[in-house]
């Protein structure tokens, strides 16, 4: 009884000790006011008072995490077959994320309305996917599970994901594979006629389904067909050659969007229940990168102007394998798919006086197989953001070859000499034969060179468990939400979490918000749609009255060169300093110095590539920002002062948080959120590949 009392006394002084360490977090504080505490406990007090989430709550389930998504859905709320048609749901993008919800929505039974500014769905930039896409079937029987798929993409993100988000991912992806099958999605097999499977980076057991080097082609196309029979049976109106230029929002909720008809040119105006972002990523902010020309940020750009917080902005993936830049002409990279590295090897001359030479005439002795020398275990599939800091590393070195040192090998001749020239032909044919046509050179014969480039951006628009965003009624899915990823994505995950918040995550979590709302109430009549399309057309005219002398590409060339070399591969707080000071000077030129040719009641390409530039010229601010901030090394994200012997060094007692910025009116001053990550399943460690 005594000792029970005295317990119970302790833990209410506890609770009001840590009041007064959260109005004062000084580190003398707890043994001034109860020395009961050891210096331990008193620490752990005062970072638990410094790690106070201060986003709206992330949604997730309590209990254990293998059975969090199971439970969230058994006790997620519904909408009743006959009560759907009276909902209209807005999707915006209809790449793998776009297509798959959009498909899978009308299906259901809502209305669907679904926009894209490319002339069909099929030209989406998913399109453009090669490698792969993960699933945790262990077909190979080589140890894969749940748990080593969500694990790994933990610890490839470098522990920088939020841990439930990340395991329903895994969860769900080996339903991916079902449904692709299905629809006709016409996977490599195996001689006997099972799915073949094929490693990436950061992973030591084979999960990657891939269609030879097209794989984003074939899926996309599956999801294409599913929204094609929609389309025809009613359930979703297609609206292609249509930009989103901006959100509306009434009462705070997500309710509708400002769209421009890329044809004509007319602005109108889309009311729905709820809208959803599947618009992809901001790559192109750098200028030159594998995304292809049109990508943007605009979409989101608009949502997080509108209040959406932007999460994460500065965690930027660099692909190891691209075809090196070759000229000032360029005006976008080429990939090359990450699966080359299950069969060619990396390595630069030992000496610096080789690097001229044919590569054939550099013998085996005088070759660095750099990656196998520096991560063993992983060899040449450690992941992206390692693999593309150490060619970087040995091109800094002066051992790069190619035009300006700016290139390493990628050597296919033992694999061939292994398994013959036809067998690397089934694999890699369509690639080999794209760097052919851009290179001229025969990468049978001779070694491929690659360089990293700018290709996928794991930040994007806060979401909570149920992809929805700070602002009720905006869903966010893909690769233009933050969730997933951390600060590293896998390879061959892309294409994994598109289709599974399309066809199984937003399906089941979006009647939670629904549920809560009128249908139809509220119209393209309403005071809120007319202000903002408003506001567009305010906008628009502004872009084409300027009558400058610059071009539009010019300003994006220059933003994006000078993000590269600020805010690229390796990031410094001198460096940042100086892009945060020259940005706003180059958005001011942009407004005092523009030239939009053509009117804006026409087709007008120039006044849509504005339109974007005008939007990278604000988000790149905020992406250096948050670079700066991140006092830290992790993932894609490098800052040279913190590092050991050229590895990233993370600080999880200050940065385990995900940096959720909030737009004030001020694009110098956003304010910063903090979602400070926690684990039930994974511990934080070094992050190791050797």
């Amino acid at each position: 009884m005594r000792g029970g009392w005295w317990r119970s006394v302790v833990e209410k002084i506890q609770v009001w000790v840590s009041d007064v360490v959260l109005l004062q977090p000084d580190r003398d504080v707890l043994r001034k006011i109860k020395p009961m505490f050891s210096d331990s406990e008193a620490e752990a007090r005062i970072t638990d008072s410094r790690r106070r989430s201060d986003t709206p709550p992330d949604g997730a389930p309590s209990g254990p995490l293998a059975s969090k998504w199971t439970r969230h859905k058994d006790t997620s709320k519904l909408i009743s077959p006959a009560n759907r048609r009276k909902y209209t749901i807005i999707v915006v993008g209809s790449g793998l994320a776009g297509a798959s919800a959009a498909a899978t929505l009308s299906e259901q039974g809502y209305n669907v309305k679904c926009f894209c500014y490319q002339d069909s769905p099929r030209r989406a930039h998913s399109i453009a996917a090669q490698g792969g896409i993960n699933a945790a079937k262990n077909y190979h029987n080589d140890g894969d599970s749940v748990h080593r798929l969500f694990y790994e993409t933990i610890k490839g993100g470098d522990f920088r994901a939020r841990e439930a988000n990340v395991h329903r991912l895994a969860e769900v992806s080996a339903s991916i594979i079902d449904q692709c099958v299905a629809q006709g999605v016409p996977f490599a097999r195996e001689y006997g006629g099972l799915l073949a499977n094929r490693s990436f980076g950061g992973t030591q057991v084979s999960r990657t389904f891939y269609a030879a080097g097209q794989t984003g082609q074939q899926l996309l196309l599956g999801a294409y067909q599913a929204l094609s029979k929609e389309i025809s049976s009613g359930g979703v109106k297609m609206y292609a050659r249509t930009e989103m230029l901006d959100l509306v929002t009434v009462d705070g909720h997500a309710k509708g969007v400002v769209v421009r008809d890329m044809v004509t040119g007319k602005i109108s105006s889309h009311a729905g229940d709820a809208v959803l972002l599947c618009t992809g990523g901001y790559g192109n902010v750098f200028y030159l990168s594998t995304n292809a020309k049109g990508c943007n940020v605009t979409a989101t750009w608009r949502a997080h102007k509108r209040g959406a917080y932007f999460a994460n902005p500065c965690y930027t993936q660099i692909h190891p394998t691209c075809i090196p830049v070759s000229g000032a002409y360029q005006s976008k990279l080429t990939l090359m798919s990450e699966s080359l590295r299950n069969d060619g090897r990396c390595w630069v001359p030992k000496r610096k006086e080789d690097c001229g030479k044919p590569p054939a005439s550099i013998a085996e002795e005088d070759r660095d197989y750099y990656l196998e020398r520096k991560y063993p275990s992983f060899g040449n599939l450690a992941p992206r953001d390692i693999a593309s800091r150490a060619a970087k590393e040995q091109c800094d070195d002066g051992r790069g070859v190619g035009p300006g040192g700016l290139g390493v090998y990628l050597d296919f001749a033992d694999s061939i000499k292994r398994l013959g020239r036809k067998a690397i032909e089934e694999r890699y044919g369509n690639l080999f034969q794209m760097y052919e046509q851009i290179t001229g050179e025969n990468a049978y014969e001779q070694p491929m060179r690659i360089f990293p480039a700018v290709h996928y951006t794991m930040g994007g628009l806060w979401v909570d468990y149920n992809l929805m965003s700070n602002i009720p009624g905006l869903h966010v899915l893909g690769e233009a939400n933050f969730s997933d990823h951390g600060a590293n994505r896998l390879g061959a995950s892309a294409l994994m979490q598109g289709l599974a918040d399309g066809y199984f995550v937003i399906p089941a979590t979006l009647p939670n918000y629904l549920a809560t709302q009128k249908p139809g109430a509220v119209s393209e009549r309403d005071a809120d749609f007319k202000r903002v399309e408003a506001e567009v057309n305010e906008r628009t005219s502004k872009l084409l009255s300027i009558n400058g002398k610059r071009s539009a590409d010019s300003f994006h060339r220059e933003l994006g060169l000078l993000i590269w070399d600020k805010c690229g591969m390796a990031r410094t707080k001198e460096g940042l300093t100086e892009a945060l000071r020259k940005i706003p000077a180059l958005r001011e030129e942009f407004w005092s110095n523009l030239r939009v040719p053509g009117s804006g009641d026409q087709f007008n390409p120039q006044l849509e590539l504005a339109g974007r530039v005008a939007d990278f010229l604000e988000f790149g601010e905020l992406l250096c920002n948050d670079a700066l901030q991140r006092e830290e090394s992790c993932g894609g994200h490098f800052r040279s002062e913190y590092q050991d012997e050229g590895e990233a060094r993370r600080d999880d007692d200050q940065f385990s948080y995900v940096a959720a910025w909030e737009y004030t009116g001020d694009l110098s001053r956003p304010k910063l959120h903090k979602e400070w990550l926690e684990y039930q399943e994974v511990h934080f460690s070094t992050r190791s590949y050797r």
